[in-house]
């Protein structure tokens, strides 16, 4: 398969404030922080149209507290990732489901995803313990692609080419973009950290 991307929209932004508004509805008693996070966050970055949303709550303690209000809300709970990240929780918001599409509520680990649900994606929420490691790094590599346009180009750049390429599927694609993320996400920190610590004085 290959991934499609799409240049940067101001749609992406209406998108994310729309759904941030309908996110917080769903868990208000979590006192959640909602940010739109991934490269439809940054201007001029392009990317698969699908919206990754991080919400930050108080503890790990209560991220099976979201299991519930999600899936009434016709969210997609993917509990099939929670054995590789178990501080996190994942779900997939649809644009629709066709009526000859069957969609479970909850991918579970022994089930095989169908390349397919992308077509119907709007936005993958991202459930992490607020300034959380995992956090922490989402928030400092958006910002740090933000303020280092060379840094974006070279993702850009990235991006574009393993999109030409033929893929199993997305996640064989996500892996591929690993190296530089992971690299980057390092140096974010450190400037992210730096940056923080600075505007105290």
């Amino acid at each position: 398969m290959k991934i499609e991307i799409e240049p940067s929209k101001p749609e992406w932004a209406l998108n994310f404030k729309k759904l941030k508004k309908e996110l917080h509805e769903h868990i208000a008693f979590l006192n959640p922080s909602i940010e739109h996070i991934g490269s439809t966050s940054v201007d001029g970055l392009s990317a698969k149209p699908i919206i990754d949303i991080m919400v930050g709550i108080e503890s790990i303690l209560f991220l099976d507290q979201t299991v519930e209000p999600f899936i009434k809300s016709g969210y997609i709970y993917f509990e099939k990732f929670n054995s590789a990240m178990p501080n996190r929780r994942f779900y997939v918001k649809l644009k629709s489901i066709p009526s000859t599409f069957n969609v479970p509520t909850t991918y579970f680990e022994k089930d095989e995803v169908p390349n397919e649900l992308n077509d119907y994606k709007l936005a993958h929420i991202h459930i992490f313990e607020k300034n959380s490691p995992d956090w922490n790094r989402h928030i400092a590599f958006r910002e740090y692609l933000k303020s280092h346009p060379e840094i974006k180009d070279a993702y850009q750049q990235l991006k574009i080419r393993l999109s030409s390429q033929n893929w199993e599927n997305g996640s064989e694609y996500n892996s591929a973009k690993n190296d530089f993320i992971k690299l980057n996400e390092e140096k974010a920190l450190n400037w992210w950290v730096n940056k923080v610590d600075s505007s105290k004085y």
